[in-house]
């Protein structure tokens, strides 16, 4: 991976994680260096590194984004020709995606909570790939959802209404 996909990518993360619906402009980022971390950097500079017309940053450069990113600096540089991340697979790359897509979800929704508790229980099981899958062969087979979710409910349900006759 390049210096200017990294940058792209890290602007995509970070805008998710501040709750935004989509990346970070590099104006934004420009901004924020400046008033979360005191320095300037400015938005034509990120814009020569994410073309490739700046292939390398300064040293002092690398330390400001790698600060404001949160990630080691040696993140920032171009990844080796043929170089593969031995710990994350493609499979797990996409994964890593659909996690953040559905945490991001899960914030558009903290309105609807029944909604945001399960797209959250979903970003953080171990094979949230397998849970969409699943979901969606359920609601392949008619009436299947709906008898599970009343299947499901019906503890819920049942340890309330003890509740209420104790009262």
């Amino acid at each position: 991976m390049k210096l200017g996909e990294k940058l792209r990518y890290l602007r995509e993360v970070d805008g998710a994680l501040r709750g935004l619906d989509r990346e970070l402009s590099q104006q934004e980022v420009a901004r924020l260096v400046q008033k979360e971390l005191g320095k300037s950097i400015s938005q034509s500079y990120l814009s020569q590194i994410e073309s490739g017309a700046r292939p390398h940053l300064t040293n002092s450069t690398r330390m400001l984004l790698a600060r404001f990113f949160k990630v080691h600096p040696g993140y920032l540089v171009d990844d080796p020709e043929g170089y593969q991340n031995e710990l994350v697979s493609e499979l797990g790359a996409i994964e890593d995606k659909l996690d953040l897509w559905l945490v991001s979800g899960a914030e558009r929704f903290s309105r609807d909570p029944e909604l945001h508790r399960s797209l959250l229980a979903i970003a953080r099981h171990a094979d949230s790939r397998m849970c969409v899958v699943l979901l969606g062969e359920i609601l392949e087979n008619a009436g299947l959802a709906e008898r599970l979710i009343e299947v499901l409910r019906a503890p819920a349900a049942a340890s309330g209404r003890k509740q209420r006759r104790r009262s």
